[in-house]
């Protein structure tokens, strides 16, 4: 960057959306047919525009969303993979994931379009029942990813398991 320019602006924030401390930091590229890493569902703490194709979303603590990475060459695609994530806290045990810092807890993790798409499914089932992903049990996403590793078809997320995942919430640390 030269002294000249001004480093990129992060997007504006609600206060009641930013977290003090260490945030985990996801690094996003567009650049269209070629490499699309997206986040499908999350809430982000912070955004920083690095360039018309590519961004850092920040999430804090706690905080769970899901990841896309697609990439394709002349020949195909290379890589199609989402990860459900759970940022971390500092000094709590974590997986690392490329464009991921430092890395978070790996609750769904499928590789290839056929099993991706089936998990975009059961995100849109989820949304369809007026519950956002991000607040989703995260045993689920467990169950979701044993299930399609083993080639099972999985059960679907409801509004009881929801809510007992809430209350479940409200009484742990």
């Amino acid at each position: 960057m030269k002294h000249s320019e001004k480093p990129p602006a992060a997007r504006a924030v609600p206060l009641s959306h930013r977290r003090a401390g260490p945030l985990t930091r996801v690094e996003l590229t567009w650049i269209e047919k070629k490499i699309e890493f997206w986040l499908r569902f999350g809430r982000r703490a912070e955004e920083t525009i690095l360039d018309r194709s590519r961004s850092v979303s920040s999430f804090a603590p706690g905080s769970v969303f899901a990841f896309v990475r697609w990439a394709s060459n002349d020949f195909g695609t290379v890589i199609s993979r989402m990860d459900i994530v759970r940022a971390v806290a500092p000094g709590e045990r974590y997986q690392t994931l490329p464009f991921v810092r430092p890395g978070g807890e790996i609750l769904l993790r499928v590789d290839g379009w056929p099993k991706v798409e089936r998990a975009l499914q059961f995100i849109d089932a989820i949304e369809a029942l007026g519950v956002d992903p991000a607040d989703a049990a995260p045993d689920y996403w467990r169950h979701l990813h044993n299930r399609l590793a083993a080639g099972h078809e999985p059960r679907a997320y409801t509004r009881e398991q929801h809510e007992a995942w809430l209350k479940r919430r409200s009484v742990t640390p």
